[in-house]
């Protein structure tokens, strides 16, 4: 079973227990997240990816930590001309546990009809 999220602007296919870096999301460290932007999910034999059906998707995790990224070294230089510029960032990350991904199946008409009558 796997889904592919939305979140910062990128795509993620998360699972179960996975943990993955994201960008860093309003929330501290150990709060539950739920995402909402669902682009696709597969349960392992149906393939889901209606907007409708997506609607009953949900991917719920756990914030781990907060921190900054790796530190990268941006350069700029040209020949001859004696302009160099050194320039460092750090982006900020969130790290973030899968604990679960759930799907509520829409009601069949004839079931809908059968609970109504109760």
């Amino acid at each position: 079973m796997y889904a592919v999220i939305r979140t910062g602007s990128k795509q993620y296919r998360v699972s179960p227990g996975d943990a993955l870096t994201i960008e860093k999301l309003e929330a501290k460290q150990g709060a539950k997240l739920r995402f909402k932007d669902v682009i696709l999910f597969h349960d392992g034999k149906d393939l889901i990816y209606d907007p409708k059906k997506l609607a009953r998707v949900q991917v719920k995790g756990q914030v781990i930590e907060q921190g900054p990224g790796e530190k990268l070294v941006v350069y700029k230089y040209h020949p001859k001309k004696g302009y160099a510029r050194k320039r460092g960032h750090r982006q900020k990350l969130s790290r973030v546990r899968i604990d679960e991904i759930t799907y509520k199946p829409p009601e069949t008409k004839k079931r809908e009809k059968e609970m109504a009558k109760e």
